[in-house]
């Protein structure tokens, strides 16, 4: 297996990737791996983009725009419209791709990336299948909190900041920005209990750190979310398939669950017992059973005889 920097555009914006490539053969089918919000390619998308290669497949895992390596202004903006295209643009980029099968390539999504992943699938027939792993639409997330019970009052009020950001960015000030994380641990819990713990222990340790990851958004992400909706064309996707990857523990599965109602074509919630959402990130003994049952199911989903 063998890791390539590339760089591709994103509807003007170059994106960075690394681009995994089997040892020998082809050309082979092939997957966009989109990581978590905040999170860089070098995080768990690349530990998914590796592990697929290993098993057969080329895989294309990008930062972001605005995110990681890739470029964009303001940094730290997450624009899910442009999310979409990222997507859009790396199947095109694999479409350029001599050692890649164009007639086979599917998207793996992971946490907020799986919205963002079934989003494109929907409006692009060039997607074969689509998976996703602790998918989430991260809209719904600020919108409704991680479990789906945040107070109304909680999003109302980020609302009135992002506005009021907007208004000092227009007066020449500096409106800052929407930091993700508290300082500590116990900070992280108090404000998000265990998911919120887990999160920050990934993103703000030596456990998955990385100095690419922002850990932050710019307050115009807030309003551009609350009007954006990752699983309104998850209809659209049939009769392609579609396979979500769920921890038992994951607080957001209610999303999946969404997502599981909403499809229409060949479709399946696979729960990984015992593991939490951000388990499926990083943990071998999690990872493990996840990235065979992907291989598997891609295997069957582009297979050549599918075409």
């Amino acid at each position: 297996m063998t890791r390539t920097s590339v760089r591709f555009d994103s509807n003007g914006i170059s994106l960075a990737a690394h681009l995994y490539t089997p040892d020998s053969g082809g050309p082979w089918p092939a997957l966009v791996v989109g990581h978590p919000g905040t999170g860089v390619k070098e995080q768990t998308s690349g530990t998914y983009a590796r592990l697929m290669a290993e098993r057969g497949f080329v895989t294309l895992a990008f930062d972001a725009a605005h995110q990681g390596e890739s470029g964009g202004l303001p940094r730290g903006l997450e624009d899910p419209a442009q999310r979409v295209e990222d997507f859009k643009a790396a199947v095109s980029y694999l479409g350029t791709r001599a050692e890649v099968d164009t007639g086979r390539i599917g998207l793996l999504g992971i946490c907020a990336s799986g919205g963002y992943s079934l989003a494109a699938a929907g409006g692009d027939p060039r997607v074969r299948a689509v998976a996703t792993v602790s998918g989430a639409d991260v809209a719904r997330q600020f919108r409704f909190g991680a479990d789906g019970t945040q107070d109304p009052a909680v999003f109302e009020g980020l609302l009135r900041l992002a506005g009021q950001a907007r208004t000092t960015a227009a007066l020449g000030g500096d409106p800052g920005v929407l930091t993700m994380f508290p300082e500590t641990a116990a900070q992280a819990e108090a404000l998000g209990g265990e998911h919120g713990v887990e999160g920050f222990e990934y993103y703000c340790t030596s456990r998955g750190e990385h100095e690419r990851s922002a850990k932050f958004l710019t307050w115009p992400s807030v309003d551009k979310l609350a009007a954006f909706d990752a699983f309104h064309a998850v209809p659209l996707i049939a009769p392609r398939p579609v396979l979500q990857i769920v921890g038992s523990r994951a607080v957001t599965s209610w999303m999946a669950v969404e997502v599981h109602q909403r499809a229409t074509g060949p479709k399946e919630l696979h729960w990984i017992e015992g593991a939490s959402h951000v388990d499926l990130y990083d943990k071998k003994e999690f990872i493990d059973p996840a990235v065979e049952k992907l291989a598997g199911y891609f295997r069957t989903a582009l297979d050549e005889e599918g075409k």
